[in-house]
């Protein structure tokens, strides 16, 4: 079953409206909102690493501001508990019974700010929601709203009093990505903008959560060839043998790399997708999922090293006309 021209072009077009709406936060970063947002349609969560000041929460503020769905900021700190993100039950001797009072993490749109902050413990809370959508306090479940998506933020510099995300955590998060400095023209507007306190602020909702369930669905009507298919299957064996990892791409890093490529095709106006797709977003998917060996960190091999390797060494396949 295809999709149809029609549908096709208002999948490109909502999805260009919104980058646009974004862009009014965070000036210059085109590349990165359509991550954002291709994470978003594919029902998965983002982790941003960067440094400070370069946009990271405006970017989480700027999609809450697109949607018009509810939003909860985390900030994470050693002091933090789990029922503080998941909320918890309160007995009210009045009733004589037990009442479940839901935390942060029962909104469309969460960001956990600074997420390696807080203690193993207080992360581990993220991970039944992350992949199962719901949260199990005293032994009863809780559905979050859907779509659900958690923005996660960390800095790459400031590494005392921080805890490293475990592999199982990084590898609920569908794609990592930086916001990276913005280029000189971005900047120059920027500064003359400089009475503009809260870029955010200018972001306007112009998408209901409803549309974001039909971008998804049209998203996973995208045609994948078997050629594309065999493509994943490769890069994910190879990453298995390659020099400096020590654990390679998982079948849920193919699952995923499939997910995005589907939706990114979609906003870019096409009902199929191309191998193009999997090199282009090879690195936001792949590099956080390869774990590297201690003697990588000691010669300053970076999983997107290995990545690009990764795509050298597979040979690219042609498809039919």
């Amino acid at each position: 079953m295809t999709i149809g021209s029609e549908r096709t072009a208002w999948f490109r077009d909502t999805f260009d409206a919104v980058t646009q709406n974004m862009e009014l936060a965070l000036l210059g970063k085109r590349h990165v909102i359509r991550l954002t947002l291709t994470c978003l349609v594919s029902e998965g969560h983002l982790l941003i690493e960067d440094f400070p000041g370069t946009g990271k929460t405006m970017l989480a503020r700027a999609l809450a501001g697109t949607l018009e769905g509810s939003h909860a900021r985390i900030q994470f700190t050693p002091d933090l508990l789990p029922s503080d993100v998941t909320g918890v039950s309160v007995y009210e001797q009045n009733k004589g019974t037990f009442n479940f009072h839901p935390g942060p993490i029962f909104h469309s749109i969460v960001l956990a700010d600074e997420i390696n902050r807080a203690s193993p413990k207080t992360q581990s809370a993220l991970l039944e929601v992350m992949e199962e959508g719901h949260v199990t306090v005293d032994g009863v479940s809780h559905d979050v709203p859907q779509p659900f998506m958690v923005i996660a933020t960390q800095n790459p510099i400031e590494q005392a009093g921080t805890y490293p995300l475990p592999e199982a955590q990084l590898d609920r998060f569908l794609m990592k990505t930086s916001v990276g400095y913005p280029g000189a023209e971005a900047t120059e507007e920027l500064l003359h903008d400089s009475r503009v306190r809260d870029r955010a602020a200018l972001v306007k909702p112009i998408m209901g959560m409803d549309l974001v369930r039909d971008m998804s669905r049209i998203a996973d009507e995208v045609h994948v060839d078997g050629a594309v298919v065999t493509y994943v299957r490769k890069l994910a064996e190879a990453s298995r043998g390659m020099e400096h990892v020590r654990l390679g791409v998982s079948p849920r890093g193919c699952l995923a790399l499939i997910r995005v490529i589907k939706t990114w095709a979609a906003a870019d106006g096409r009902e199929y997708v191309v191998p193009e797709d999997v090199a282009e977003l090879a690195h936001p998917v792949l590099s956080h999922r390869l774990i590297l060996d201690g003697e990588a960190q000691f010669r300053g091999v970076e999983a997107d090293q290995v990545v690009d390797e990764l795509l050298d060494r597979v040979r690219v396949p042609s498809l039919r006309a």
